[in-house]
């Protein structure tokens, strides 16, 4: 943890060094306005840990709105260094062929304040469309057939969510979007597939109300995530039974004889509690593959092991990418099926771009979702 934070803050401090350097030759900041610049910057990058002292201490209302404003601030620097470093890498290229052939190239020459006007429009316009498509959420609908379905059942409808990240920034409104669009999809059964909650637990236990209205007819069920236990996995399990979910950890349950959902842990058990998850082959073993067998596992990997055990995987934690270019980092760690659907020799596993957002409330390129699984008896 520490050296992930360590490289973090020395990245992050190099980008502000960058942008602050670019800002003072564009528009030829004097001493007190370059103080003043540089205390903003300090404010910006110290903005993550101001919003967990500020959250320790009970004072939510600050810290929700630091939370918003560093990282808002966060991905618009990362949009604004992209487009700049071409530019620069542009106007490196001028110069030298400038000095190479002691050519007169000023049509082609971008002025200091130009570049540092250039990134900074695409950037605001890159982060207010972000933000907007951090609270689009979008119903995915999949149709499964299955000749597993026990006679006089003709369909079961499950809804999933995933990554809601219930904490500072996902709360009333966006919490409200979120569960409005499974409302709207009259689900069987809802299904969350970890990261229902981020960092600090002080002050969501009220949010636990939204999910206990929900109420599909064939019950709610949820396994945790990584954020569950950098959240604090006793705090989580207890938010997560009280707002009406059974927690399969390393279990299942078959379901009025039509399906059977199979939960696992997180991998990061062992590096928070020094435990090893059971073999997931072993668990799947248990239950009787003449029913249509959900797997829930947070994580998209599959096991080789498993496959045959299980007709499909629900999965999330990938985000999507949240925001491009992360997208591609996510696409060669996964492969092409870093979202959506994959189907590994008979089983299927779907890979939900996740509901809420982690770090910057923005979203680009990425929306998040609610997924609508009809598994249909097959014709």
């Amino acid at each position: 943890m520490w050296s992930f934070l360590t490289i973090f803050f020395s990245l992050y401090i190099a980008l502000h060094l960058y942008v602050f350097i670019k800002a003072r030759a564009a528009f030829r900041l004097g001493r007190r306005a370059g103080i003043l610049l540089a205390l903003l910057f300090f404010l910006m990058i110290t903005a993550p840990v101001i919003v967990r002292l500020a959250e320790n201490s009970g004072f939510d209302s600050f810290a929700i709105v630091m939370s918003y404003t560093g990282f808002i601030w966060m991905g618009s620097t990362f949009y604004f260094l992209w487009p700049s470093l071409f530019i620069d890498l542009y106007r490196l290229i001028i110069l030298i062929v400038k000095k190479l052939f002691s050519t007169d190239l000023k049509t082609f020459t971008i002025s200091a304040r130009t570049a540092f006007i250039i990134p900074l429009v695409i950037s605001i316009a890159i982060t207010s469309y972000a933000c907007y498509e951090a609270v689009n959420v979008q119903t995915e609908h999949i149709t499964i057939e299955t000749e597993k379905l026990p006679p006089g059942i003709d369909r079961v409808r499950i809804a999933q969510i995933s990554d809601v990240h219930i904490g500072l920034m996902i709360r009333d409104f966006r919490l409200g979007r979120i569960l409005q669009k499974v409302k709207e999809s009259n689900p069987d059964i809802l299904v969350s597939t970890g990261d229902l909650l981020d960092g600090q637990l002080d002050g969501v236990s009220e949010f636990a109300e939204y999910f206990r209205k929900l109420n599909p007819r064939m019950g709610k069920y949820a396994v945790v995530g990584n954020h569950e236990y950098i959240a604090g996995i006793d705090r989580a399990i207890e938010f997560t039974e009280s707002s009406g979910f059974l927690l399969l950890r390393n279990s299942g349950t078959t379901i009025d004889k039509a399906v059977t959902l199979v939960g696992v842990d997180d991998p990061a058990i062992f590096r928070h509690t020094g435990k090893k998850l059971p073999p997931e082959k072993n668990l799947l073993m248990q239950f009787p593959r003449d029913r249509f067998t959900v797997l829930l596992k947070h994580r998209p990997d599959v096991e080789p092991r498993s496959v045959g055990l299980f007709d499909l995987q629900l999965s999330g934690h990938t985000h999507g990418g949240q925001i491009f270019p992360f997208s591609i980092a996510t696409y060669f760690y996964y492969g092409k099926n870093h979202t959506g659907m994959l189907d590994v020799n008979g089983s299927l596993r779907y890979v939900n771009r996740g509901a809420g957002t982690a770090g910057p409330p923005m979203r680009f390129l990425a929306p998040p979702e609610v997924t609508v699984i009809d598994i249909v008896r097959k014709q």
